[in-house]
């Protein structure tokens, strides 16, 4: 192979290492980006049982009188 071809081919490796390497990246940031929105829906409803279970006669039940 000539010092050409070897230079074409190292060029095409690292476009394609490049490319690997952002497509990495964008699926990182996006499983981030999940991770997080998850940890904040789980903070939320974690914050309504942990009340239910500290004081579990509150809501149980509704007296009415008419």
């Amino acid at each position: 192979m000539d010092i050409a071809g070897a230079s074409i081919a190292h060029s095409q490796a690292q476009v394609k290492q490049q490319a690997s390497m952002a497509v990495m990246k964008k699926a990182m940031d996006t499983s981030e980006q999940q991770s997080n929105l998850m940890n904040e829906m789980l903070d939320k409803s974690g914050a309504q049982a942990i009340q239910q279970a500290a004081q579990p006669h509150k809501g149980a039940s509704v007296d009415l009188s008419v």
